[in-house]
């Protein structure tokens, strides 16, 4: 058995999480408070449109970071297999085709964006008003697009090599380059909302030449070779079809975010449209560390449920869902304790959009403190290869109750009803996510006990030989 399948297997399970998650959890943290940062500088130093228009945009970059991710995650797994299986020079065409869709999708889209622009940003919910800070705002994503989503895509490759510190310092790295270029831009250069588009591209690209110097350097495991970045039909489908699953997630997440928008607008105008950018700005700090808690718990997770230690699986799962729902349990707190700051923060003097945005944030995020319970159990069922247990849980929430919920509730409350949606989402879903984890611990412990008994048979047996 080599160190790290021992550890694994035997090492104390609180240090494990630590030792998996931090580097995710650090990485994700940036990318979070890069889009905090982002939308603060936006609202502070272009106004209440301009942060409207970043959410108007929002669901346009949740579809290259969905092309990313389909890429990214089925690269990601193939190159996983084939080191394990020893074919270092498979994993090598793998890793190459990857990178060449990587850049293929994300220009496609790209071309299609450009084609249409004004329907394209009308759809998901620009305004007369907003139109003009979202067209200018995209345009610029738009054209680096194809080059940023190396970056995105290509981190998972070297996670899959085993270099997660690697992997932290490229979204590190790319988030403080944009942080520093949003402010230079919007305060010093007075660029507006060009600027802040502008520093997102050039951190996307900064990111995505630290992640290419790492393969064209001689640091990475695999090589990328010129003769394997052309596409082969039966490696495109094959990563296709296994990042298909976390694809469809942000699919569903873009289309939830549209229908949002939508109703935000029909019920409050641009203003609604300002909020709703703020709260998710804020969702996302809370999320990144409860996700890469949870990045962490399932490859110990995953290895003890293969090697059928079920104690140590229930601990890893009891482990990170107190750690994940205190950490959803505090940011709750903070957020009921302090709307008005928070929401103060994205403001400059604008005390409507703030009052708004602050008695939105509580209502909209009052169950947010049992998102650590309802993620974590999520997650477990990925991680031991229960992906439709994995995807109704995940899409639960997301399709199966917010969005028919943004269809009933505003018709009785107007703009409170689009608020009511997702506490009233997040206690169906962990109602129903409860019921699956629950009967999971009861098959879990029968598994449990049936492995202790062959085990007291073997060693009677071993005794008696």
């Amino acid at each position: 058995m080599d160190k790290r399948s021992d550890e694994l297997g035997h090492a104390p399970v609180g240090r494990l999480l630590w030792h998996f998650s931090w580097p995710t959890i650090i990485g994700m943290m940036c990318n979070a408070l890069y889009n905090i940062v982002d939308r603060a500088f936006v609202g502070r130093g272009v106004g209440p449109l301009a942060i409207a228009a970043t959410t108007v945009a929002f669901p346009l970059m949740t579809i290259l970071l969905a092309l990313s991710v389909l890429i990214g995650v089925g690269t990601t797994a193939l190159i996983s297999l084939r080191l394990g299986e020893q074919k270092k020079e498979e994993a090598e065409l793998v890793a190459a085709n990857g990178t060449t869709l990587l850049i293929l999708l994300p220009l496609c889209f790209s071309i299609i964006y450009f084609c249409f622009p004004e329907p394209i940003l009308r759809l998901f919910g620009a305004t007369d008003e907003v139109l003009p800070y979202a067209r200018d705002f995209m345009h610029i994503i738009m054209l680096g697009a194809a080059v940023g989503s190396l970056g995105m895509g290509m981190n998972n490759f070297i996670r899959a090599e085993g270099n997660p510190i690697m992997a932290m310092s490229t979204q590190v790295l790319g988030a403080l380059l944009n942080g520093v270029l949003n402010y230079v831009f919007i305060f010093h250069l007075h660029m507006g909302i060009k600027g802040s588009a502008l520093a997102t591209v050039i951190g996307q690209i900064f990111a995505s030449i630290w992640v290419l110097s790492y393969y064209f350097t001689g640091r990475s495991l695999i090589k990328l070779r010129l003769k394997n970045f052309i596409p082969r039909l039966p490696i495109v489908l094959n990563i296709m079809s296994i990042g298909f699953a976390p694809f469809g997630l942000q699919a569903a997440s873009c289309l939830q975010q549209v229908i949002l928008n939508k109703a935000v607008i029909r019920y409050s105008g641009d203003m609604g449209l300002s909020a709703v950018g703020i709260i998710m700005s804020v969702v996302s700090l809370l999320l990144m560390p409860v996700l890469g808690l949870n990045s962490g718990a399932q490859p110990i997770i995953g290895f003890n449920y293969g090697a059928q230690q079920y104690a140590r699986v229930k601990e890893t799962l009891k482990k990170t869902v107190i750690v994940a729902s205190c950490i959803s349990t505090a940011g709750y707190l903070i957020i009921q304790i302090w709307p008005h700051k928070i929401a103060g923060l994205f403001t400059k003097g604008e005390t409507a959009l703030t009052n708004m945005t602050a008695d939105a944030m509580t209502v909209f995020l009052g169950m947010i403190f049992i998102l650590g319970f309802q993620v974590s159990c999520s997650h477990y069922f990925q991680a031991i290869g229960k992906a439709i247990h994995a995807a109704v849980l995940s899409l639960s929430r997301q399709v199966l109750f917010y969005i028919p919920l943004l269809f009933i509730l505003p018709h009785f409350w107007g703009i409170d009803g689009v608020w009511r949606t997702a506490p009233t989402a997040d206690i169906l879903a962990a109602l129903i996510t409860a019921y699956f984890i629950f009967r999971e611990m009861k098959l879990l412990s029968q598994r449990e006990s049936e492995a202790a008994k062959l085990q007291a048979t073997e060693l009677t047996h071993h005794h008696c030989c």
